[in-house]
Parts: C-alpha cells; sequence; structure tokens
C-alpha cells in the first residue's frame, strides 16, 4: 500500500510530468508512492494520503481524464473521513477560473469529509515556465505537515 497517493487530471500533459516529479521526491525522502492518471473510485484507497494535481482547461472544466473521478465522487459522496489530501492546480491567470479544476475537486473532497492538508497551491504557468519547480518547493513544507 502506498504512504501517498498521486492524482493527476491532465489535457496536454503537463499536470501528469508534475505529479511523477513529486513521486520521485516522495520516494527520495522515503515515502512510498503510487500513480494515477485519470483513475476511477475504485482504483483509489479511500483512507490514507491523496495528493491531486490538476490543470484546467475551458472555463474551469476538469480534465478529461479526471472527470469520472469527480462524477463518481459528486454522484456517491463516499465517506473520506479517513483521507487527507494536498492539491495542486495549474493553470493561467489570464483566465477568470483560474484554477477552476483544482477548487472544485478541492471542494468535493472536503464535502465528502477528507482534510486538507497545508494550503492548496496555484501554479500559474505565465510565471513558471516549468511548474515542476513550485511544485518541488511547496512539497518540501507539504509532506512535513504528514
Amino acid at each position: 500500500m502506498a504512504d501517498i497517493t498521486l492524482i493527476s487530471g491532465s489535457t496536454l500533459g503537463g499536470a501528469e510530468y508534475v505529479a511523477e516529479h513529486l513521486a520521485e521526491k516522495l520516494e527520495e525522502a522515503n515515502f512510498s508512492t503510487e500513480t494515477f492518471h485519470g483513475p476511477l473510485l475504485d482504483d483509489l484507497n479511500k483512507e490514507g494520503v491523496w495528493l491531486v494535481v490538476s490543470s484546467t482547461h475551458g472555463a474551469g472544466d476538469l480534465p478529461d481524464n479526471l472527470q469520472p473521478l469527480y462524477d463518481e465522487l459528486n454522484e456517491q459522496r463516499p465517506d473520506l473521513r479517513g483521507l487527507r489530501y494536498g492539491a495542486i492546480g495549474i493553470g493561467s491567470r489570464e483566465y477568470d477560473t483560474f484554477c477552476g479544476a483544482i477548487e472544485k475537486m478541492d471542494e468535493l473532497l472536503t464535502a465528502c469529509g477528507a482534510k486538507r492538508v497545508g494550503d492548496l497551491l496555484k501554479i500559474n504557468i505565465l510565471d513558471h515556465d516549468i511548474p515542476e519547480d513550485p511544485a518541488e518547493i511547496w512539497l518540501g513544507s507539504w509532506k512535513n505537515l504528514l
């Protein structure tokens, strides 16, 4: 069983790269990880620790590969009181719906009883050509909160 389950939602692959990079850093810090790119609810342990990384597309929409998980969570409303999670959004401040997808996931996970650990990280791709860099800095503090 993984100490930390990483979940990515990505349209063009950026969030996948960030999730994979963070999995490597967590393993270097002696955490075990499992990474899913667009899982379904049955694929996931509903207790433990998740780290959700998502880009936003359209008008604050979730990526197509993360939408099914969101829909399952929203319809089933499982008891996630045994789950702690971190959340990272990737987007552009040029849009009113900057990081809207991760905000939706954050709100839904909390509504299901999960507890967010640390602050929600929103990465503006206009400020960071390589979103892995600010995500790695954030991870350094986040993992100490677990």
